[in-house]
């Protein structure tokens, strides 16, 4: 398979180590100086690119009938627009907070646990993110689709980083050294904590995800998600 990087920072580096890997060729490297992109020679683009190009790319992939991964954050205002021109073009497109194999049972994890607690209300809820200082937003990507995660399972509303109010869900960013990512749902109450945690040991885990995601849409067409990816239900 062919496949084209869209942004070659150290992830771009790493999609590209554990592609070749397995088997896979490195058809186009495309970064903020590249002038020409040819889509004729890829076979699905994996963007990591940066907020104020990833909408372009991913578009871009879609008029020329490129399947796309992005796990680009930060640019999801227009999230609902790439959905319409994937659709009318009749591509094939993957987004994710976070590609990890692992995260993404964790989101599930998450789900079945605001379920569980939604009818229990001595409990207080509170998301922690861990990141490397050069991570740009805050909160991570991983965390917003978490505090979603439980408001779509339970009676809280909102999500913020300050003045919270009742039924909002308070998320704590961290920027720390070189932490690849750490994400905490907690359930507090008087008597005991209840918590679930991820820790990513490297980059290598999201990667991997993503590569895994791109072999799995090739020749599809349609707008999924990684529970499509890992057959989740």
């Amino acid at each position: 398979m062919r496949i084209a990087l869209f942004g070659y920072g150290k992830m771009g580096k790493m999609l590209e180590k554990l592609a070749l890997e397995r088997g896979h060729s490195i058809a186009a490297k495309i970064d903020l100086d590249t002038k020409t992109v040819d889509y004729n020679c890829m076979d699905v683009a994996i963007d990591f690119s940066t907020p104020d190009s990833a909408y372009d790319n991913i578009t871009n992939c879609f008029e020329h009938n490129v399947p796309v991964i992005s796990g680009t954050t930060g640019w999801l205002s227009k999230f609902d627009e790439a959905v319409t021109k994937c659709n009318n073009n009749k591509g094939a497109f993957i987004y994710a907070s976070n590609f990890s194999l692992g995260v993404n049972i964790f989101f599930e994890l998450n789900k079945q646990l605001a379920k569980m607690m939604s009818g229990i209300k001595d409990y207080t809820i509170s998301l922690e993110e861990i990141h490397h200082t050069q991570k740009l937003d805050a909160p991570s990507g991983t965390a917003i689709t978490l505090a979603e995660g439980i408001i779509e399972n339970s009676d809280y509303t909102n999500w913020k980083m300050e003045d919270i109010q009742e039924n909002e869900i308070s998320i704590v960013a961290k920027r720390i050294g070189k932490t690849p990512g750490t994400h905490t749902v907690a359930y507090g109450s008087k008597v005991d904590n209840i918590e679930i945690k991820h820790t990513a040991h490297s980059r290598e885990g999201f990667a991997l995800g993503a590569i895994i995601a791109a072999e799995w849409l090739v020749d599809k067409t349609g707008v999924f998600t990684m529970k499509d990816v890992l057959n989740l239900s």
